[in-house]
């Protein structure tokens, strides 16, 4: 089996997220952004499933080695999470007005193969910051 290099990294990072955009479609939910960045954040997904704005990260591992990728989303990054979807929020609020918010993550397992990458798992994890509120209270109580 390859090592996976920093070059690799990337690469698996993106076929991660290829992949999880995929999941999500056939579970129905409704793509609007893809790599929502701003200086001190990155949001990996922002999409629509029935009243939810859901903003996913997204984490791909070839090995448990170093944790499962959900515990790579920790307190730091959750705050980065919430103030860019803030952000992101702020700056679309009349489209969005009627959904409630929800923050996910999709862990993908993966296999280095020679060349390429190969899906061995995708676990999607719902609210991993639970803020069962509509936009308009959301952007209220998070005044960053």
């Amino acid at each position: 089996m390859s090592k996976i290099t920093k070059k690799n990294n990337k690469e698996l990072g993106i076929f991660g997220e290829n992949v999880a955009v995929e999941f999500l479609k056939q579970k129905n939910y409704k793509i609007i952004y893809r790599n929502f960045r701003l200086r001190f954040g990155e949001i990996d997904i922002i999409c629509i499933k029935r009243e939810y704005l859901v903003f996913i990260e997204v984490k791909t591992r070839t090995t448990i080695s170093y944790g499962f990728p959900i515990e790579s989303v920790n307190y730091s990054k959750q705050s980065k999470i919430l103030k860019t979807a803030f952000n992101f929020i702020q700056k679309y609020e009349k489209k969005l007005v009627n959904f409630n918010v929800r923050f996910d993550v999709i862990e993908i397992f993966a296999k280095k193969n020679s060349c390429d990458f190969s899906i061995k798992n995708v676990n999607h994890i719902e609210n991993i910051i639970l803020i069962k509120q509509p936009i308009e209270k959301f952007t209220k109580i998070f005044q960053f």
